[in-house]
């Protein structure tokens, strides 16, 4: 090969490294300017570590609280997380340790609040130091109480769960790839290889394919309805479900623009999506407390025909709370958490 064919491959090869790296940079929202906004008043409670998910039970107005120090653990000093409860009708409300001594190590990701027969029960994803679990608590007399934990080989990167019985759920794996090359390849390439999974009660089966990095799931209020938040594919799926069989069907896409996290669903039947309009600048602040990484609220009203509105409720560029990954709404207001941080936010919107 000549001198000037290998400087013209090598050309060819530089460029189409750049062009890639500015796809990259461009599909992760690094070039956005973030301004922070919000129609609202915000208070920080401190001192609960890695709030990663939310939801508040619209019977007593409890928010659970997914925390676990996802920082510590990276550094090899693991601590026992908990759920904590937040009731946000009381004026000087603070958080409070739902979780009692457990026997074995506690570290909830995902969660998701189902009542039935006369009884509320929390499901949980909990990444154990022997594999992937989804707990079940039920919820007596204001403690959570463990009954069950549920595995599967098939299950082997849970991120959130969405309950639809007393022992049955929808849960998403936000990988498909199970080694560290292969999962930091779907991310960075934007692979669509993460699934759902639906457990009937006896046996787990995929559901639904095709996602980039399956991350948030949430049932509607009728239970005809899934919907699926992808962080890499910067979208919402919604699948209509067979309550009869748990079999989803793939019905539209919502194209959010930015990293999407966890959903939560209002009185209306809106979602709340939250999540990071700057996902290598998440990845940087997962390495670093130091780096602040921005963080983004909307809320989705679906209306006839499937046609989506999408309203921004909130915008940080990390000063308030970084890395937001859950938005959880109530009459007047909202509860923000995030990955790391050691708090999280209770907004109250304003002229309410």
């Amino acid at each position: 090969m000549s001198m000037r064919a290998t400087f013209t491959i090598t050309g060819i090869i530089l460029v189409l490294v750049v062009v890639l790296a500015l796809k990259t940079y461009h599909d992760a929202g690094e070039f956005k300017s973030i301004v922070s906004r919000c129609d609202c008043t915000c208070r920080d409670f401190g001192g609960v570590p890695g709030t990663e998910d939310i939801t508040i039970d619209p019977r007593t107005g409890l928010a659970f609280i997914s925390s676990d120090d996802r920082r510590a653990a990276a550094e090899g000093r693991a601590v026992q997380g908990a759920i904590y409860g937040f009731d946000i009708r009381a004026a000087n409300s603070r958080p409070v340790r739902l979780t009692g001594v457990l026997p074995f190590d506690f570290h909830p990701h995902g969660i998701s609040l189902y009542r039935g027969g006369g009884e509320a029960r929390l499901f949980v994803v909990n990444h154990r130091s022997d594999g992937p679990y989804i707990e079940i608590f039920a919820f007596r007399r204001a403690r959570l109480v463990h009954l069950e934990s549920i595995r599967d080989s098939s299950m082997h990167s849970p991120n959130d769960v969405a309950a639809v019985g007393m022992r049955s759920f929808y849960v998403t794996n936000d990988h498909g790839n199970t080694s560290p090359a292969g999962k930091m390849a779907e991310e960075y390439l934007q692979l669509k290889r993460a699934y759902v999974l639906y457990y009937d009660g006896s046996a787990f089966r995929i559901v639904a394919r095709g996602l980039g990095y399956a991350n948030g799931i949430a049932l509607s209020q009728d239970g005809g309805t899934v919907y699926v938040a992808s962080t890499v594919g910067r979208n919402v799926s919604v699948y209509e479900r067979d309550v009869k069989t748990g079999t989803l069907s793939a019905a539209r896409v919502i194209d959010t623009a930015f990293g999407s996290d966890n959903i939560e669903i209002d009185a209306d039947g809106a979602l709340w999506v939250a999540g990071h309009p700057k996902m290598l600048t998440f990845l940087r602040h997962a390495a670093d407390a130091a780096v602040s990484s921005p963080s983004k609220v909307i809320r989705i009203e679906i209306g006839a025909g499937g046609k989506a509105v999408i309203r921004e409720v909130f915008m940080d560029d990390g000063t308030k709370i970084s890395a937001a990954s859950v938005a959880a709404p109530f009459p007047g207001g909202f509860l923000v958490g995030a990955v790391f941080d050691e708090r999280f936010l209770a907004c109250r919107t304003s002229g309410r």
